[in-house]
């Protein structure tokens, strides 16, 4: 799904604070110290409490493989200036062959900070920009409104609320569904970058 670009660990994306690039072993402690954490681990569908030992280097293998793949991109997230240690990971799996579910999560020493609308902003690009993805679908826990208020600051649309399966939290949990379409994105998307798209399309149709 993904183009051949995003399936070399190479990959990376960079926004004004963060990056955004493939996790690697070494990754897997600070992975480890907030995916353990309640705080983080509540709000989730897969992410297991306790957190047993080995998880981590489980997670980043199996999104390395996704990653190759083009299937999936899962990248970690890391601070530009400073240590550059992971914080977070966020993810665009390919749930059939013309959409996308997003995930993220960060750890609590990053909140309140913008930094997931900041992530969440990047890959939504990227994915739009590097599939041929018609939509991209997001589920929120409902006791999470700042999740809720991440999506909805990039452009998704609630869709529905019901209950969903978290296989890490024992069985199904309430959520609100999201949906962000490649023709909402693009209306929305600043003026520079429409106009940056629309010349290279112009571009491509030079003979």
């Amino acid at each position: 799904m993904f183009l051949d670009l995003a399936r070399d660990d190479v990959f990376r994306l960079e926004t004004s604070r963060l990056w955004l690039r493939w996790p690697k072993a070494s990754d897997a402690p600070a992975i480890e110290r907030y995916c353990s954490r309640w705080e983080v681990a509540q709000y989730t569908a897969r992410i297991p409490h306790p957190y047993p030992p080995g998880t981590a280097e489980r997670f980043i293998f199996a999104a390395r493989e996704g990653n190759a793949s083009g299937r999936d991109l899962t990248l970690v997230i890391t601070p530009v200036r400073g240590k550059r240690e992971v914080i977070g990971a966020i993810s665009l799996e390919g749930r059939a062959q013309d959409r996308l579910t997003l995930g993220y999560a960060l750890a609590p020493e990053a909140w309140g900070k913008g930094y997931a609308s900041e992530a969440v902003e990047a890959m939504v690009e990227a994915g739009f920009a590097m599939t041929s993805a018609v939509e991209i679908e997001a589920s929120v826990r409902a006791e999470n409104p700042v999740s809720r208020r991440v999506v909805e600051k990039a452009g998704f649309e609630f869709v529905s609320a019901g209950l969903q399966g978290a296989p890490a939290r024992g069985g199904l949990v309430s959520c609100d569904r999201f949906r962000l379409t490649r023709d909402t994105w693009q209306l929305h998307r600043p003026l520079s970058a429409q106009i940056a798209a629309l010349n290279q399309e112009n571009t491509h149709e030079i003979p």
